[in-house]
């Protein structure tokens, strides 16, 4: 898969690309994230890539034809790489925006299966509203907060889409057990839950990982021994399995509590 991201501080990813597993994915030819600096498809001896609002107001609005010619390019660039089975080039531009949609593990599955992955970072003010309009695919929003610009976002998205491509995590079983994916006991007792606690949990698709523990078996925090689950050490795998599955259940019930 390739990464494009057009923004101003190309160089914020300098350290990001040779680090922890996005490099050795990099380095794997799974992926390759490329930065483009958007001041090379301006217009002017100075590279203007932002203006005055119209109508007035504070700060400064990046411009939408620097940015249009920009996913042009890229959208028809020799860094794309055909899709091996269709021929075809499978391409989504992103752009970042309080008022996207908030990513999530189910929307990480579903950029996975592009080829390619054009993110527009914003800065100052914001963007040109053409841009939302007629230039990006979608809106994505990683949080309900506000940040310097869409950089740290277009990060998230990668990392969180990297590691589920294949390859890209040593160990399958890691994806399967983890946070934020359907776990298959649980979807049998949603199809027979029966009442209040039936429709609880089908309400829920999706559950939160198990709690993880290793040596020493204890630790003392604050003057008071803190101990491993016994039955983390029993050795009996069923009985372990079945209090993952319950730690699971209680985590995903506790969130759900603190997101109302």
């Amino acid at each position: 898969m390739i990464f494009d991201i057009i923004t101003i501080f190309p160089n914020f990813f300098n350290s990001f690309v040779k680090e922890a597993l996005v490099a050795r994915a990099i380095k794997k030819k799974i992926i390759d994230i490329r930065a483009h600096n958007l001041r090379q498809w301006t217009f002017d001896n100075h590279k203007t890539v932002d203006g005055r609002p119209y109508g007035g107001g504070a700060g400064m609005v990046l411009m939408v034809e620097p940015i249009l010619k920009a996913v042009n390019t890229l959208r028809n660039s020799k860094f794309q790489i055909p899709n091996s089975k269709t021929g075809k080039r499978k391409s989504r531009v992103i752009l970042f925006s309080a008022k996207g949609k908030t990513f999530n593990q189910a929307a990480a599955r579903r950029l996975s299966k592009f080829d390619q992955l054009i993110f527009i970072c914003g800065r100052y003010e914001g963007i040109d509203e053409r841009v939302v309009k007629y230039v990006a695919d979608e809106e994505v929003s990683i949080g309900d907060y506000v940040l310097f610009g869409g950089e740290v976002p277009a990060m998230t998205v990668i990392e969180a889409v990297t590691r589920l491509l294949p390859g890209a995590v040593g160990k399958q079983k890691s994806l399967d057990d983890e946070s934020f994916n359907p776990h298959p006991s649980f979807s049998r007792k949603r199809e027979r839950g029966k009442g209040e606690r039936g429709m609880e949990k089908k309400m829920m698709t999706t559950f939160l990982e198990y709690p993880h523990f290793t040596r020493p078996e204890t630790v003392v925090i604050s003057g008071r021994k803190r101990a491993v689950p016994k039955v983390l050490l029993s050795g009996n795998h069923e009985k372990i399995e079945t209090w993952r599955k319950k730690q699971s259940w209680s985590a995903t019930k506790k969130r759900q509590k603190l997101l109302k």
